[in-house]
């Protein structure tokens, strides 16, 4: 019986240090959560007055270069203290949970022991009931209250800084209002020859090589290091191995030779960053009005990007009360018709909210040369021949999304493919182009995305390819069946993929760039770590990867191999995804400015022509002309 005591004894001890330690760390990760969210609203990492001083006196001084890195480092200051805040808090509310649920049963089981000890009258018995049901009431109560208090704090910090980021997209998006016609032709236009405008060669898919291992970033070198040293024992020797990918023939389903000869979609054919037309201007001036044919405003503020088949251009435009699809006659910028996206049925009475930096319309419409397609940040989408007259319209069902819907439209035969990445239920689906009707829905396991769609020959097959967190992910674009996942990207993904040579690439800030050899079992051929994208997409032309970043950077990487080529440092920034036109490199920056330069492995400059108006709009290309939409204009560009 003595032992008995003894143990139980021992145990009743143990429980109570539990209890205590459990207890204590509980407190202190909810002290250091509230700590957090005093210190983010009394330490504003966005601090928008600083952002605007220093913005002003790189205006004044705009040859100040240590300013401008000092403006480059605050931003990615603002990121970093972002996306780490947003872990600290989830990661925090997960452990004081744990801390609680242990405390608990602690003190259950403390108070359980107690209760059958030796020699205990009845007056003491009826004492530690009664204090046992108060200690399990307080307890509960405790614990509830720090949970609660917790996730009130993490909502709250979320919310604060998704708050203050958007403040900052603001600041450095503002500009003065500005006064114009509603359309000024510059000089009279004529229509080049279709002949010379379209490029004969089709794009060879080239055998793919083995891989090369890489140089060690300048930041985490062991870790990389040892990533590189597996990658490289592992798949060398498949890759040696590999039979040579076979050139796809002319007649491949997609993108077709008509497609190839317009400018479809967002990015091009396919959404692959690629314009097949020659003679591209690279001199121009807007400000001058030199070789601009014409410029007209457009109605209504947007992000999307102008499409183009034969001699119409698409547009969308929208704000909380009126979506609005546009038809330009591109050769002398006269607007055709304005079609108002209205009455359609299941629409929310009420528009969601949405950043500014992101807006009501920022997915760019498609075509398939027959109809052009559309869709908005409330989730309706519509179908328009090439008169502005409805074919049909739905709502797809608002989207969970907190800065808004961006993701672009691509059209595959008879199929309009929707990503539709959001918080209540992310798919990716195929509407017919006839009548709007879903010819296949497939699930996703991702989180919110702002990427857009792509399609690509790889070998025989035609794939769909989609990027958000945790994966990269290809689908039959005919039945929306999954043919292969990779997890290997994290974060608010908004750069689409890219393919070229075979071989799918893929990134996000804040996670990594990977080179991704598809197939039944998709396999990391290389990964960087150095230079990522949060907005901009990348670009391959023959064994050159063109990497973008929204802070200024842009770097050529080696295909095969992950091998930075070059490096080249730009005064402004980038929300446009460069395009390959004519074997130049088409990228423009967030003051209008269109850098061109060689797609080659060593950096070239060929001009960087002035819009004279800001823009983060990717460019259009047709019949040797440049098609840009501007801040509040629509700019065509030509010789």
């Amino acid at each position: 019986m003595n032992n008995k005591f003894k143990l139980r004894k021992t145990n009743q001890f143990l429980w109570r240090n539990i209890a205590i330690v459990a207890g204590t760390f509980s407190f202190i990760i909810c002290m250091l959560v509230l700590v957090n969210y005093i210190q983010i609203n009394r330490i504003d990492p966005v601090n928008t007055e600083l952002i605007n001083s220093l913005v002003q006196r790189l205006e004044e001084n705009p040859n100040d270069n240590q300013l401008r890195e000092q403006i480059r480092e605050m931003d990615l200051l603002v990121r970093k203290a972002y996306f780490t805040n947003q872990w600290q808090v989830k990661a925090g509310g997960y452990l004081l949970l744990l801390g609680v649920i242990v405390t608990a049963i602690a003190l259950q089981m403390f108070y359980a022991g107690k209760q059958k000890l030796p020699e205990v009258t009845e007056s003491e018995q009826e004492n530690i009931v009664l204090f046992k049901e108060k200690a399990r009431k307080w307890i509960g109560l405790g614990g509830f209250g720090l949970v609660a208090i917790t996730l009130l704090i993490a909502f709250l910090t979320h919310k604060e800084l998704g708050n203050q980021f958007t403040q900052a997209a603001l600041v450095a998006q503002s500009t003065p209002e500005e006064t114009s016609d509603n359309v000024e032709v510059i000089e009279p236009v004529k229509e080049v020859a279709k002949e010379e405008s379209v490029e004969k060669e089709e794009p060879v898919v080239e055998k793919t090589a083995e891989v090369v291992k890489k140089e060690e970033p300048k930041n985490q070198e062991t870790i990389v290091a040892e990533k590189k040293q597996e990658v490289a024992e592992k798949k060398e020797p498949e890759v040696k191995k590999e039979a040579p990918v076979k050139k796809v023939a002319d007649n491949a389903s997609y993108p077709t030779k008509e497609m190839m000869a317009n400018f479809p979609a967002f990015r091009g054919a396919g959404g692959q960053g690629v314009s097949y037309q020659k003679n591209i201007p690279t001199d121009w001036d807007g400000a001058s009005g030199k070789n601009v044919l014409w410029k007209v405003q457009v109605p209504i503020h947007a992000y999307n990007s102008p499409v183009i088949w034969g001699d119409k251009l698409f547009l969308s435009g929208a704000n909380a009360t009126q979506r609005e699809v546009y038809c330009y006659d591109r050769n002398n910028g006269k607007l055709l018709w304005t079609a108002k996206v209205e009455g359609i049925a299941g629409s929310p009475a009420k528009s969601p909210e949405v950043t500014p930096d992101t807006g009501h319309a920022a997915s760019t419409v498609t075509t398939d040369g027959k109809s052009i397609f559309a869709i908005f940040a409330n989730g309706d989408i519509i179908a328009l021949d090439f008169n502005g007259k409805q074919k049909w319209a739905k709502n797809l069902g608002v989207p969970d999304n907190h800065y808004g819907h961006s993701s672009s439209l691509l059209v595959y035969q008879d199929k309009l493919i929707v990503q539709y990445d959001h918080k209540k239920d992310a798919k990716v689906l195929a509407l017919s182009t006839a009548n709007g009707d879903e010819l296949w829905s497939t699930k996703r396991k991702v989180r919110v995305s702002w990427s857009s769609p792509v399609i690509a020959q790889i070998g025989e097959n035609t794939e769909l390819i989609l990027a958000a967190d945790p994966c990269v992910a290809s689908y039959d674009v005919n039945t929306g069946k999954e043919l292969w996942k990779l997890d290997c990207i994290t974060g608010e993904v908004g750069p689409s993929v890219t393919v070229g040579n075979g071989i799918v690439y893929a990134l996000n800030e804040y996670a990594s760039l990977v080179a991704i050899k598809p197939g039944a079992n998709p396999e990391v051929l290389w990964e960087a770590y150095d230079y990522l994208s949060d907005v901009p997409s990348p670009v391959i032309s023959g064994d050159n990867l063109i990497i973008v970043t929204s802070y200024g950077a842009v770097v050529c990487y080696d295909a095969k191999s992950g091998e930075i080529s070059w490096e080249q440092e730009f005064g402004s920034g980038f929300y446009a995804s460069p395009i390959v036109a004519n074997g130049n490199v088409y990228l423009l920056d967030r003051d209008g400015v269109m850098h061109i330069f060689k797609a080659d492995k060593e950096y070239q400059e060929i001009a960087a022509p002035a819009l004279g108006e800001k823009s983060d709009m990717t460019p259009a290309f047709a019949d040797g002309r440049v098609y840009i939409r501007g801040e509040k204009h629509l700019y065509c560009i030509g010789k």
